[in-house]
């Protein structure tokens, strides 16, 4: 089991094989919410939210992390952050902090359309928005594990989504936010993009409206290797750095033939749909009081911010982080200087990853980091 969630990890975010190797062993745990109202006003009788938790809580309670997990991760998705014997710089010791990584809805573990019983299996699990996860945690973190404090929230992707509601919904629980490829707004581009991906697995005949009897290979496929073609930048594939985590004899077609088959295995096809629902429907604008505007809700946001957008990332361009940066009031903007498109957020080469924990820990113990300059809000959208 456990190699299997380090190899789903691997090829989703290119992670070096010192991370898959990591002596970091979770304790993995499982929330029961009853009767729990959805944003869309949908109640799910029973959901189940499933976390894990590195290193322990200290007497005063003021040493815990929240990790929010990113697309079909798993609890084990922040490893390339923590302090190991093999990796000494890692900018989170789970011998001094108490790391809790929670799993979206919709991963196949949590809550989702594929283990969620009639009246709402597979198509007919509701969408679950940004705020719904954030709000399920929140009842976790403090009901489960009575946290009242959190000294950080740390997200990569859709992790980084949540840290925006974090710091929006609940802006006095955290000391400060780290976003990492991931922007406050899912942005029409984005959605274009997604639907694009939800469209290659609907289009396969077997998917049959979501009721299928057997996963729409077809369509998953498909899925995975337009996704794939969105994962890196163009520079990435012109200098043919996929090499660097490849066997030395592998070509191209061969590359892209291994994504095809193996991008996110045994993931489920309503599943892959819900989560990519859940990105696209995001905007910390459409928390309460705000009336979907995303520049009031940046700017009502109180505590400290790394943003740290991939210089390279066609999911959320750097472009997007440096427009919602306008309206933060604390907000350090330090791109990402790398060609691994979206994953330089997660660590794919080893100088992302040494980047990434020396920015985050100096950010953590208070240091001054310069990031690029931030210019006037704007107050027109066009």
């Amino acid at each position: 089991m456990k190699l299997r969630f380090a190899l789903l990890f691997a090829l989703f975010t290119t992670i070096s094989a010192q991370q898959v190797k990591s002596p970091l062993t979770p304790e993995r745990h499982e929330y029961l919410l009853h009767n729990f109202r959805t944003e869309s006003g949908t109640v799910l009788p029973e959901v189940h939210l499933v976390y894990g938790t590195y290193g322990h809580l200290n007497a005063a309670g003021d040493n815990a992390i929240l990790l929010p997990s990113h697309y079909m991760a798993t609890l084990r998705g922040y490893e390339w952050l923590m302090k190991t014997p093999q990796y000494p710089a890692g900018a989170l010791d789970p011998e001094a902090l108490f790391l809790v990584t929670s799993e979206l809805f919709g991963n196949g573990r949590s809550s989702s359309p594929s283990n969620t019983p009639e009246p709402f299996h597979g198509p007919r699990f509701p969408v679950l928005t940004i705020r719904d996860n954030v709000n399920a945690v929140h009842l976790m973190l403090t009901e489960e594990l009575h946290i009242r404090h959190l000294k950080a929230v740390i997200g990569f992707s859709m992790g980084a989504q949540q840290a925006f509601q974090w710091a929006v919904s609940y802006p006095g629980y955290m000391d400060r936010i780290v976003a990492t490829s991931g922007t406050a707004r899912t942005y029409g581009h984005g959605i274009v993009r997604l639907e694009g991906q939800i469209a290659a697995i609907t289009a396969d005949e077997t998917f049959a409206g979501g009721d299928y009897k057997a996963p729409p290979i077809k369509g998953l496929e498909a899925f995975a290797v337009v996704w794939t073609g969105w994962l890196y930048s163009q520079e990435w594939w012109r200098q043919e750095l996929w090499r660097q985590t490849s066997k030395p004899d592998m070509t191209l077609d061969q590359f892209i033939d291994q994504r095809r088959h193996n991008f996110i295995p045994g993931a489920d096809a309503n599943d892959l749909i819900l989560q990519m629902h859940t990105w696209e429907s995001n905007n910390v604008g459409n928390t309460p009081t705000f009336g979907g505007d995303e520049r009031a809700a940046l700017a009502s946001i109180k505590v400290p911010v790394l943003y740290m957008p991939s210089a390279t990332d066609l999911y959320f361009p750097v472009t997007d982080a440096r427009y919602e940066s306008q309206y933060i009031q604390h907000v350090t903007l330090l791109p990402i200087p790398s060609l691994w498109g979206h994953p330089a957020g997660a660590g794919a080469s080893p100088a992302d990853k040494d980047f990434l924990n020396t920015s985050i820990a100096a950010f953590l113990a208070g240091k001054t980091l310069h990031g690029e300059a931030v210019g006037p809000a704007v107050t027109s959208r066009h």
